[in-house]
C-alpha cells in the first residue's frame, strides 16, 4: 500500500471544501487534518498527527487552505503554488513544486497558478505591510503553511509541499471570509485541488530514472 497523505488546514471550511471534494484517486491513506489558525496551533497538530506514523510509512504532507495574494495582478480564486515557504525558522523548499503546479492547471482550467515564495505570518496581513512582504519577493502569505512544513520535517524527511487559494489580494481585500464574492470563488478552487494532490502524490512513489 502506497504510504499515507496528510493534508493540513486551519479552518472549518477549508476543511470542509477539500472533504466535499470525496477520495476517490488517492494512491494510498488521506487524511484531512483542521489544525486551528496561527502557527502554534499547525505545529501542534502537525507534529501530534505525525507522532505514530512508523507503522504506516512516510506521510507526504500538503499544507492547504486560503491565502492573501501579495501581487498586484492576483485575483480571488487564483492558487498558489509554493516552491519554498519562508518562517523564524528559515527557508524550506517544497517537493517537486513543478510538477504540483502543472497538475493544479489541469485541475482548475481558467485559474491562474503562481509559484513562488510563501511567506509565513502570526496574524493576518492588510494595507502597508502586505506591500512590505511582497518587497521580499514572497507571492503570498498565510498563518500556516511555514509551520506546517517547517514541524512535518522536523519529525523525520518526507514530501512536504504548500498549496493555497488566494481569498483576497492587494486590490480586492476581504472584511470577514465567506460573506463577499472572493470567498466564495476561493472555496468553490479548493474544492477541485485534490486531483492535483492525488497526482502529485502518486508522482513521488514512481521510479526515478
Amino acid at each position: 500500500m502506497a504510504p499515507p497523505l496528510l493534508i493540513a488546514c486551519a479552518l472549518g471550511i477549508e476543511r470542509l471544501a477539500l472533504r466535499a471534494a470525496g477520495r476517490g484517486g488517492a494512491p494510498g491513506p488521506v487524511t484531512v487534518l483542521r489544525t486551528g489558525m496561527g502557527p502554534r496551533n499547525a505545529q501542534r497538530a502537525v507534529v501530534r498527527a505525525l507522532r505514530d506514523e512508523r507503522a504506516a510509512g512516510v506521510t507526504a504532507v500538503i499544507a492547504s487552505g486560503f491565502c492573501a495574494g501579495l501581487a498586484p495582478d492576483m485575483h480571488p480564486g487564483d492558487v498558489v503554488v509554493a516552491d519554498e515557504t519562508r518562517g523564524p525558522w528559515g527557508v524550506t523548499p517544497c517537493t517537486a513544486a513543478d510538477l504540483l503546479t502543472r497538475a493544479l492547471a489541469r485541475a482548475v482550467p481558467g485559474r491562474t497558478v503562481h509559484t513562488g515564495p510563501l511567506t509565513g505570518s502570526d496574524h493576518v496581513v492588510r494595507g502597508q505591510e502586505r506591500a512590505e512582504l511582497a518587497a521580499t519577493g514572497a507571492i503570498a502569505v498565510d498563518m500556516e503553511s511555514a509551520a506546517t512544513l517547517h514541524s512535518a520535517l522536523s519529525a523525520g524527511s518526507r514530501p512536504v509541499a504548500a498549496v493555497r487559494v488566494v481569498v483576497d489580494a492587494p486590490e480586492h481585500e476581504l472584511v470577514r471570509l465567506g460573506t463577499v464574492r472572493g470567498g466564495i470563488s476561493a472555496f468553490r478552487v479548493l474544492r477541485a485541488v485534490l486531483p492535483a494532490y492525488y497526482e502529485w502524490h502518486r508522482s513521488l512513489l514512481l521510479p526515478r530514472r
